[in-house]
């Protein structure tokens, strides 16, 4: 199948670009490496002795001969957080198994991983994007020793895979793979989980209900089952060739979970420079591989965040892309996965449906991805339309489903359950935003109400809790961007905007702040950028302006008049109250340094990450 006109163009035009950038990332890849020497060559014998001296007699000989590839471990594990605390056992499984291909393990460095599920709503939130960050600075510490030859990133949630792959970036000249833990089993119906919520809103049940149905939902180790952001994490690390085959959805703690790591160990060794195939990173993130993920993330209905995720990976490997890129890419890809909360279904049954070994493999024959490119196993993607299986205890490789198991939840992209990926940039007089429609029912795509402003979200639930929203309106809530306050994610708004959709009225949202992947069904404008602290043109909403959002025609407009609107001076806001506690004094550099969201929302204040 020939390459679809229109995901030519938009890479083309990434390249295009991109040029001068990319070239400049390429010649700081080459420029380290290593000609097939091993990276701890450079080091003096007294620097080489720190590096090793805790190391089993054993190890030791190895690391000592200096020609035996060493793989750093950069592991998220922690054992409060269900997704990372399986990455307890990983380290012991990499390094006995590297040690049989002739290689050596050593656990580099952890990095830190927060849960939005346990600060959404919370002033810890508020660290949340910037962990990102941190994450990717954390990464560098760990390989900043010149130790090793490849790496194995172990992580799974929301900032966690991104910034480890930022920190991999800046390391191209090493090869690396990712490793995922899998998600949780199955727990209640998220529809039911969606219901106690709603009901908890209104004041219909308590908290003893609410905690008991939340329970219910998180309820062992391994990832959060609806398609978030973390989950669309693992469908990017697939897509984009640093998985190996089938991985992101096997449950932890089973045997082909374990058979997956001692073959990501494996894999490591083979594409190290003194392996069979070097790979180093930089030639698998290349600008196709950047195109394969937007092109998974719509094809799937993966989370909002990734408009910012993607864009700041892209740019950590010398790669320009926008919002534009992804709104032309959306009106031709196939939504091809309903996964609540775009459907009933978790990633366990869109797992045994079919999986990414099935969407890669659609999209692939529908002229939709890039087959011509390098992952970690080999050149071309074709070899990750497959799925991963247990032959005689080790992870094996097969093809995909032919057929889906269940078309309620995974179709071909002949028959796809629609023919864009929801994903479109708003426009209009109040800025760019973003929104995802594939979640939210035709009928209420198109709104035109009332803005009722606020500064805060919880403003707005102390408003429903007053029966103060029982109309049409538009929720604008600013003040909530990068450089305002981290831009937090808002989902705390969702059951009662929801709530008061499901009583006839027409609402929505606009925001410079973040929804999180597990949002859907009611109209978000979120991104909105330029934000509100930075002048952005969200400071001059009034209460009662008349807000048209049009999800159809890419429209975000204040129905005010022009010369009024001109006229008009920004707000101000107080924000003295987001500057400290929970650490967030810590954060203030961040803050100022923040790029917007269309530029990834990064703070790192480097020539190559530099706005557009």
């Amino acid at each position: 199948m020939s390459l679809h006109p229109v995901l030519h163009a938009v890479t083309q035009r990434i390249i295009e670009r991109s040029r001068d950038t990319r070239a400049a990332y390429l010649a700081t890849a080459h420029a380290a490496m290593r000609q097939g020497k091993v990276e701890r060559s450079q080091l003096s014998c007294t620097n080489l002795a720190h590096a090793f001296a805790a190391m089993p007699d054993g190890i030791k000989i190895h690391l000592k001969e200096a020609a035996r590839p060493n793989l750093a471990i950069v592991s998220a594990y922690n054992d409060m957080l269900s997704a990372h605390q399986p990455l307890d056992t990983f380290p012991a499984i990499i390094k006995a198994e590297a040690l049989k291909v002739g290689a050596t393990a050593q656990f580099a460095g952890g990095v830190p991983a927060m849960c939005d599920g346990v600060t959404q709503g919370f002033e810890g939130m508020e660290l949340s994007l910037f962990s990102r960050d941190v994450i990717a600075m954390s990464t560098a510490i760990a390989l900043s020793h010149q130790m090793f030859d490849a790496a194995l990133y172990l992580g799974v949630c929301d900032k966690i895979v991104p910034g480890l792959l930022i920190g991999a970036l800046a390391f191209g000249h090493l090869p690396a793979v990712f490793v995922p833990a899998g998600p949780m089993t199955t727990g209640i119906a998220n529809d039911d989980k969606a219901k106690v919520r709603q009901l908890y809103a209104e004041g219909k049940v308590g908290r003893d209900a609410l905690l008991e149905s939340e329970m219910a939902s998180y309820h062992g180790p391994g990832t959060c089952t609806f398609y978030g952001t973390a989950n669309s994490n693992q469908m990017l690390m697939e897509v984009m060739g640093l998985h190996l085959p089938g991985a992101a959805f096997v449950n932890p703690n089973t045997p082909l979970r374990d058979a997956l790591t001692r073959r990501a160990a494996r894999v490591a060794a083979e594409i190290s420079a003194q392996g069979s195939r070097f790979t180093p990173i930089s030639e698998v993130i290349d600008e196709k591989a950047i195109v394969n993920g937007i092109v998974g993330l719509l094809a799937t209905g993966g989370s909002t965040n990734h408009t910012l995720h993607i864009n700041a990976i892209a740019r950590a490997a010398g790669i320009n892309v926008n919002w534009d890129d992804f709104d032309e890419l959306s009106s031709v890809v196939p939504l091809i996965v309903r996964a609540y909360p775009n459907g009933k279904a978790d990633v366990n049954h869109f797992h045994a449906a079919g999986g990414m070994g099935y969407v890669i493999r659609e999209l692939l024959d529908a002229g939709l991805l890039h087959d011509d490119v390098t992952t970690i196993m080999g050149h071309g993607l074709r070899a990750h339309s497959q799925e991963a299986w247990l032959q005689d205890g080790e992870a094996a490789f097969r093809a995909a489903p032919a057929v889906s198991g269940d078309d309620s939840v995974l179709r071909p992209a002949a028959n796809p359950f629609s023919a864009d990926g929801g994903l479109k940039v708003l426009t209009g007089n109040i800025g760019r935003a973003v929104i995802k429609v594939s979640a939210v029912k035709a009928e209420h795509r198109v709104v035109e109400a009332p803005a009722v402003v606020f500064h805060d979200q919880n403003e707005l639930l102390a408003a429903f809790k007053r029966g103060e929203l029982e109309k049409d309106f538009v929720a604008v809530i600013r003040f909530q961007g990068p450089r305002a306050n981290g831009m937090p994610e808002l989902h705390k708004l969702t059951p009662p905007l929801g709530v008061l959709q499901e009583r006839g009225f027409k609402v929505a949202l606009v925001t410079d702040g973040r929804m999180s992947g597990a949002s859907g069904k009611v109209p978000a404008a979120i991104h909105v950028s330029p934000e509100a602290l930075l002048g952005g043109d969200i400071g001059k909403v009034r209460n009662g302006d008349l807000v048209r959002l049009d999800a159809n025609a890419g429209e975000l407009t204040i129905l005010v008049d022009a010369a009024d609107w001109a006229a008009r001076e920004h707000v101000q806001a107080d924000l003295s109250a987001n500057q400290h506690g929970v650490g967030r004094d810590l954060f203030a550099g961040f803050r100022q340094l923040a790029t917007a969201a269309e530029d990834g929302a990064m703070s790192f204040a480097h020539p190559l990450w530099a706005g557009r």
